[in-house]
């Protein structure tokens, strides 16, 4: 049996029972560090052996542990923290094991993107995790330009010498979008930085981050400034306090933010 395991992704106290069970229970580790792990293990007492499964070895690692789970071992994979396979190595050996037969299953726990899109504040009920931008300018370009017009919550991982140019980037790509920075989620320093892309954001550039960004607009607004936006309605003779509940459930923010626009209005008339 191979064991798909989540692991914490801060506070090691964030790991579940079966977990601890499983990683006690199995031959050995496929781990994406084996010394990160072993800071987990040494924690709780567990002495199982690991092996290197990083995304440097992960195509030639596969063969020697699929091999080894055929020959009757059991096994469970880590990433350094949250869910195996989800921007991290795993769905190569998970692919590998379908091909040769090989049960496998899932043990739940923290997801980075999930515990993300939480603490945004962002709407949940649709969302796409895309993870890491590629390095190369050019890359990045073409990957984000399928999501453009999803009108779904987009969840991006940025490390801390990427952060700032990151944001600027989903800025020129995206527009002014809502977002919110998560960083050293459910560790002691644990942030979260709302706004939009391109606002001078706050962001301590320490540890590892989570960009959640609003999803398209699904109407013909989106490239309306607020102002227009109320203008619109105001101008076919919507009393202004509707027009404000109107935008505002356009453009999926809260009433009080365009109310703040719509004060300005009738200062200028």
């Amino acid at each position: 049996m191979l064991y798909i395991v989540a692991t914490p992704i801060g506070n090691l106290d964030e790991i579940t029972r079966r977990a601890l069970d499983v990683l006690r229970s199995v031959d050995f580790i496929a781990a994406e560090d084996t010394r990160h792990t072993a800071v987990l293990l040494n924690k709780y007492g567990i002495t199982t052996k690991t092996v290197a499964y990083h995304k440097f070895n992960e195509r030639s690692a596969v063969d020697g542990i699929i091999a080894r789970l055929k020959a009757g071992e059991s096994a469970a994979v880590v990433s350094d923290a949250g869910m195996p396979a989800v921007s991290d190595p795993g769905h190569i050996l998970i692919d590998a094991a379908i091909a040769n037969g090989v049960e496998f299953t899932v043990v739940s726990g923290a997801c980075a993107a999930v515990d993300a899109l939480v603490l945004s504040g962002l709407p949940t009920r649709a969302f796409t995790v895309l993870g890491f931008l590629p390095e190369k300018n050019i890359d990045r370009k073409r990957f984000v330009e399928p999501y453009k017009t999803v009108p779904s919550t987009l969840v991006f991982y940025s490390a801390v010498h990427d952060i700032k140019k990151d944001l600027e980037f989903l800025h020129a790509e995206l527009g002014a979008r809502r977002v919110a920075v998560c960083r050293e989620m459910t560790k002691l320093y644990e942030t979260v930085t709302r706004g939009r892309l391109g606002d001078a954001l706050d962001v301590t550039e320490k540890g590892e981050f989570a960009v959640v960004v609003e999803g398209a607009l699904d109407n013909d607004y989106a490239a309306l400034t607020v102002e227009e936006h109320l203008k619109t309605y105001v101008d076919d003779g919507m009393d202004l306090r509707d027009a404000v509940k109107r935008v505002a459930a356009d453009r999926r923010v809260a009433k009080s933010e365009v109310y703040k626009i719509a004060e300005l209005i009738k200062e200028k008339r």
